[in-house]
């Protein structure tokens, strides 16, 4: 029996008949799936749909969220098509953990990814990602990465909080379906947009209630909670970034002990007081750590960094050639050099030499598929700036933009002087590290 036979029965048992928007969805064959619902599109009844097709091809499968709490949905969905199919089962009252103990030895237990340890233990034959934009690009390496070895599937569901981070970008990349050297579809993204589903929205897109929250709602607002589908910023300065890409997690982007580190500084108060702890490995750039906090004055910030495990391994940096000056206190720089013991070059940076030098970081090369800029997951504030994810400072939408007028056009050629004290901090470290780009720009007078 064929697996579209044995889906539209299932699908009959349980009373389920996807909507135009839902059932490309099942009729794919990706083993992993991206799906980006708008709110009320029924994204949690298509996962649930999806796992009662599919859980008596292996033994233990696994509901993950944020928290235990994210995963009811699904939990209560699942129980109620196995109700429907007349196959028995024992259910936990309890999500916190829950488990779901099918008839013939199928196993559904939830997870929280607040606790990483808990992910790793066992090898789950599939996984269903609960409103997985809530959980960070990490999460989402320790998923991929538990299916491998039963080479299981993983179905991930959630609304879009925002057009930021990995998220979005990996449904932008999924539009075009991923193919694996055996001709195998590895992943692909999809939209649920909440007209679709029309029995609470009976006129879909007309429906009277989706045309006043269009009426009501921003275009960006509109397009991501209600249509799944990302509006990224307009004018990102750094445009080449990608959390993919430049992001990660484990041994090769966490601090290495054996090496030196060097510290970029861009020395903020009411702003930010940002620093980026970076180390070299041959012509690869790794930001291991930051430091990205305001309010706090330079004494503070030293204090902060003495409790980091690198802090005896920094040999120097780079600062902002205005961390030299004296405003009515003595100038940054010398209180690194006096209570930190850490002397910090600095240098008129052009702020096109700079963008430019971190750009030619940020290029990924087509043959080995990497860049030479490397970030840790946890320097969110660099990565927001650089238009990753959230502000850690509000968890608001904060990036390094080009000027733009009303209609969004760009003006001129310097960025707008905010959100982007990390930006600048890597930019003083880059040009000072490696010397500036092969591109700098001769006739520009403007500077960081």
């Amino acid at each position: 029996m064929s697996h579209k036979t044995v889906r539209d029965f299932v699908f009959d048992k349980i009373g389920y008949k996807p909507t135009e928007a839902q059932a490309p969805i099942h009729e794919s064959g990706a083993r992993i799936k991206l799906v980006a619902g708008g709110e009320r599109s029924g994204k949690s009844t298509v996962a649930s749909a999806e796992f009662t097709t599919r859980f008596p091809a292996g033994e233990l499968y696994w509901l993950v969220a944020s928290d235990y709490e994210r995963t009811r949905a699904e939990y209560t969905y699942i129980c109620e098509n196995l109700d429907k199919l007349g196959w028995a089962y024992e259910a936990t009252k309890q999500i916190d953990p829950g488990e779901i103990l099918i008839a013939g030895g199928f196993r559904v237990v939830t997870k929280s990814a607040r606790d990483p340890r808990k992910l790793a233990m066992e090898a789950p034959d599939g996984i269903i990602a609960c409103e997985a934009s809530q959980l960070t690009y990490e999460d989402f390496l320790r998923l991929r990465g538990r299916i491998a070895e039963k080479r299981g599937w993983l179905f991930m569901a959630g609304s879009f909080e925002s057009s930021l981070g990995w998220y979005p970008e990996m449904w932008q990349r999924g539009q075009i379906p991923t193919i694996d050297e055996f001709g195998h579809c590895e992943f692909q993204s999809f939209s649920i947009p909440t007209w679709s589903n029309t029995v609470i929205f009976p006129g879909g897109r007309n429906d009277p209630e989706i045309l006043a929250l269009e009426r009501s709602s921003s275009k960006e607002w509109f397009s991501e909670r209600y249509g799944g589908v990302p509006m990224p910023p307009q004018g990102l300065v750094f445009k080449e970034f990608s959390v993919v890409y430049h992001t990660g997690q484990g041994k090769e982007y966490n601090f290495d002990p054996a090496a030196p580190v060097y510290l970029w500084v861009d020395p903020g108060y009411q702003t930010v007081y940002a620093i980026l702890a970076v180390q070299k490995r041959g012509e690869h750039i790794y930001v291991v750590d930051e430091v990205y906090e305001s309010g706090l004055v330079t004494s503070d910030i030293i204090k902060v960094c003495k409790q980091k495990p690198w802090w005896d391994k920094v040999i120097g940096g780079a600062i902002d050639i205005a961390g030299t000056r004296h405003q009515a206190m003595p100038a940054p720089a010398e209180v690194w050099a006096h209570e930190g013991r850490v002397v910090l070059r600095s240098q008129r940076v052009r702020i096109q030499d700079g963008i430019e030098r971190v750009k030619t970081y940020l290029i990924v090369n087509p043959v080995t598929n990497t860049s030479l800029l490397h970030i840790n997951v946890n320097c969110r504030g660099l990565i927001s700036e650089l238009g990753g994810c959230p502000s850690p400072q509000d968890g608001q939408t904060h990036v390094y933009k080009w000027r733009a007028d009303k209609e969004g056009s760009i003006i001129g050629d310097v960025p707008e002087d905010k959100h982007n004290h990390a930006c600048k901090a890597l930019a003083y470290g880059l040009v000072d590290l490696v010397g500036y780009s092969q591109a700098q720009t001769k006739i520009k007078v403007k500077f960081f």
